[in-house]
C-alpha cells in the first residue's frame, strides 16, 4: 500500500517541489524530502489522507511557508564558529595535546625525516628550495622524501589514534 501511494505521488510532488521551492529560498530535493517525511509520519499515525493528491499540495505550501518563516529568523555567522579566537579552555587544551603528539612522532621518525617535517610544519612556510637548502638534499628528491616521511609518520600515528 505505503509502496504504490509513493509510487503514484512521486511525479506530482516532484512537479510541486520544482515549482514552489525556489520562492522559499530553497531546493526541490530538500522540500520533496521533508513532504515525503510528513507522509511517513501521517501513515504512522492517521493512515493514508482520503485524497492523496489533495493532501499533498497542501503539505507542499505548508512546508514551503514553513521553510519562508525559518529563513527570515535565521542569520549567518557573521564568520565561521571555528574561526573564533577566543575558544573555550577545553579546545585549547585538545588542540595543545594533539600537537604536542604530533611533535613527538615526528621527533621518533628515522633519519632526516625529523628535521624535513619540522621544517615542513615550520611556522616560517618555508618554500621547498628553502628547505631543501637547509637539509642539503636537492629539490627534486623532496616530494618523495617527504612523502616516505609522512607514510612512517601516519603508521606512528595510527596505533595512537586507534587507541583513543
Amino acid at each position: 500500500m505505503t509502496h504504490d501511494l509513493v509510487t503514484a505521488l512521486r511525479p506530482l510532488l516532484t512537479a510541486e517541489a520544482s515549482a514552489e521551492a525556489y520562492s522559499a529560498g530553497t531546493e526541490p530535493g530538500d522540500l520533496e524530502q521533508a513532504v515525503w517525511l510528513r507522509l511517513l509520519e501521517r501513515l504512522d499515525t492517521e493512515g493514508p489522507p482520503l485524497d492523496p493528491q489533495q493532501w499533498l499540495r497542501r503539505v507542499v505550501r505548508s512546508e514551503v511557508r514553513r521553510t519562508r518563516r525559518t529563513s527570515r529568523l535565521e542569520r549567518p555567522y557573521a564568520g565561521e564558529p571555528v574561526d573564533d579566537p577566543d575558544r573555550d579552555p577545553e579546545q585549547l587544551a585538545l588542540a595543545a595535546a594533539r600537537g604536542r603528539a604530533l611533535r613527538e612522532a615526528v621527533r621518533r621518525l628515522p633519519g632526516r625525516c625529523p628535521r624535513l617535517m619540522e621544517a615542513l610544519l615550520s611556522p616560517e612556510d618555508l618554500t621547498y628550495r628553502e628547505i631543501a637548502g637547509e637539509l642539503g638534499i636537492s629539490q627534486g628528491s623532496l616530494g618523495p622524501e617527504r612523502s616516505r616521511c609522512l607514510g612512517c609518520l601516519r603508521r606512528l600515528l595510527t596505533p595512537e589514534v586507534a587507541a583513543r
